[in-house]
C-alpha cells in the first residue's frame, strides 16, 4: 500500500454516543493498522462529547476528522458517501472501513466508485501477503471463504459483519490522546438522490436471528405447553425466538427459527437457552453471543459449561411464572 496511506474508519456516533458497534470499529481499525504498519484514525458526523472522547482515547486512537454538517447528510445517504470520498482523498486515505449494517452497506460502493477504488463487503478476515493484503469473506453462507488480494495500487474500501467486531479493549493498546479537528467539505453535493423519509426498528419476530439483539431458545427439555408458554412470552417482551434442530424437527416452527451450525449462527447480546441440553452444534451457533443464559432441568447438561449463568430448575414451574411477570409489565397485552 501507499507508504504514506491512511486508514480511515467511520463512526458515526448515533445520538452523539459511541455504541457497541463504534467500539468494535475502533477495536478493528487498530487491529489494521498494526497489520499494515499505517496511520489510522475515525471519521464522526457529530464531534464526539467528553464521554466518547474518553473511549476512543482508551482505544488509542490517534486522530479524529469530524465532517462538519455530516449529521445533515444522514437522510440522503447517496450525498453523504460523496462527502466521505471527499474526506478519504483529502487525508489519503487507502483504506476506509465503514460496519456492514443498513448504513454502512448503502455508502459503501459509494465511496469506491466516487474514488474509482476497490470494494470488498463483509470482510472476515485480513492478512499480510508481502506487499498485498488478503481479505476473505463468507459465500454461500458460510461454507465457502471467498479471498480477494489488494495491491495497494488504488483505494480500497471496506465493510465489516457486525457480529465479527470484538469491541473488547485488549491489554496491548496503549491509550492516545485523539487530535481533533473540523473538515469543512469545499462543496455540498448536488442532484436527485434518493432520501430517507422515515427510519422503522427491525421487528424482533419476523427479524432475521443472525441479526436478532435478543433470543430466546427453546430445546428439547420444552414440550407442547411450555412451548406456547415461551412464543407467548417472546411475544409480550418482543424478543426473537429460536429453537434447536430436535424442536425443529417436531414441526413447530419454521427452519428460518433453527438455531446451530446446521442453521443459523447467531451473535445477540443475550441468548436464553431454555431446556437446551448443549450438543456442540448447537453451542457452535451461539458460542459468539455476548452474554448465554441457560435454564435446564439437568444439572450435568453441557450447556451450563458454556453458559455465563446457569439455573437448575423445571420449566413448566419456570416458565409460568415469567408469563405472569411479563403480563403484570405491559398490562396483559404485546
Amino acid at each position: 500500500m501507499d507508504a504514506n496511506g491512511k486508514i480511515l474508519v467511520f463512526v458515526d456516533l448515533p445520538g452523539g454516543e459511541l455504541d457497541e458497534t463504534g467500539r468494535g470499529l475502533l477495536s478493528y481499525g487498530g487491529r489494521l493498522a498494526g497489520i499494515l504498519d499505517a496511520r489510522w484514525g475515525t471519521a464522526t458526523l457529530l464531534e464526539p462529547g467528553a464521554g466518547p472522547l474518553t473511549s476512543l482515547a482508551a482505544y488509542g486512537v490517534p486522530s479524529v476528522t469530524v465532517v462538519s454538517g455530516g449529521e445533515l447528510l444522514l437522510d440522503t445517504p447517496a450525498h453523504l458517501g460523496k462527502t466521505l470520498a471527499r474526506l478519504a482523498a483529502d487525508e489519503r486515505a487507502s483504506v476506509t472501513v465503514l460496519p456492514h449494517n443498513d448504513l454502512g452497506s448503502t455508502l459503501a460502493p459509494v465511496i469506491a466508485a466516487a474514488l474509482n477504488g476497490a470494494l470488498l463487503t463483509e470482510v472476515v478476515s485480513v492478512r499480510r501477503d508481502g506487499e498485498n493484503l488478503r481479505l476473505s469473506r463468507h459465500a454461500l453462507g458460510v461454507r465457502v471463504d471467498e479471498t480477494k488480494v489488494w495491491d495497494g495500487s488504488r483505494p480500497l474500501v471496506i465493510t465489516v459483519p457486525v457480529r465479527n467486531l470484538s469491541q473488547v479493549l485488549m491489554p496491548t493498546v496503549k491509550p492516545a490522546t485523539p487530535n481533533l479537528t473540523v473538515w469543512h467539505p469545499v462543496t455540498q453535493p448536488e442532484g436527485a438522490t434518493a432520501r430517507v423519509s422515515e427510519r422503522i426498528p427491525p421487528d424482533p419476530q419476523t427479524v432475521d436471528l443472525m441479526e436478532a439483539e435478543v433470543i430466546f431458545s427453546a430445546g428439547k427439555g420444552c414440550d407442547q405447553a411450555t412451548f406456547n408458554q415461551l412464543a407467548e412470552l417472546c411475544r409480550l417482551l418482543n424478543v426473537s425466538f429460536g429453537v434447536t434442530r430436535p424442536v425443529y424437527d417436531l414441526g413447530w416452527t419454521g427452519f428460518e427459527r433453527m438455531v446451530g451450525q446446521t442453521g443459523r449462527t447467531v451473535t445477540p447480546r443475550l441468548y436464553l437457552a431454555l431446556g437446551i441440553s448443549g450438543s456442540m452444534h448447537h453451542v457452535g451457533g451461539i458460542k459468539d453471543s455476548r452474554r448465554i443464559v441457560s435454564i435446564n432441568s439437568d444439572a450435568k447438561a453441557p450447556i451450563f459449561a458454556n453458559s455465563d449463568e446457569g439455573f437448575v430448575a423445571d420449566l413448566k414451574e419456570v416458565l409460568p411464572r415469567l408469563l405472569d411477570r411479563a403480563k403484570a409489565a405491559v398490562g396483559g397485552t404485546p
